[in-house]
């Protein structure tokens, strides 16, 4: 099941008006390379036409709802776990890696197991079951 993303702008989390937020949630790429992108794009590929195209999309672009909002947050808290020790807490990097190997074995076991039942013939007697 997909579902279907809206770009929004991110006030919250951007600089001035949060579309450069707004893009980086969209494409699922970190904010600062965003920010990063647009700058050189400034400076070096003709900056009056991103300038008044940040402008449009500030207008065009509607504020991210408050609970699309708060299920990203909560999403980011899952998967930027590790992310979130290191940079915003000062971890040394051979505990991050160290937490990172068990976050990984723990993982690889939870596909090995996941795996082990999709292949196992009480899975497939299951779904011919749920078939009919």
């Amino acid at each position: 099941m997909s579902t279907k993303r809206e770009l929004y702008r991110d006030p919250k989390r951007g600089k001035l008006a949060g579309v450069c937020a707004g893009i980086s949630d969209y494409f699922n790429i970190e904010l600062w390379l965003v920010r990063i992108v647009f700058v050189t794009a400034v400076l070096l590929a003709g900056g009056p036409l991103f300038i008044v195209a940040y402008i449009a999309a500030w207008f065009i672009l509607d504020t991210k709802p408050a609970d699309v909002a708060q299920a990203d947050a909560q999403k980011a808290a899952h998967v930027g776990e590790v992310k979130a020790k290191v940079w915003q807490r000062g971890e040394p990097p051979r505990k991050a890696l160290k937490d990172l190997k068990e976050f990984m074995t723990d993982l690889d076991g939870r596909i090995q197991r996941m795996e082990t039942h999709v292949t196992s013939p009480t899975f497939t007697v299951s779904r011919e079951i749920n078939k009919l």
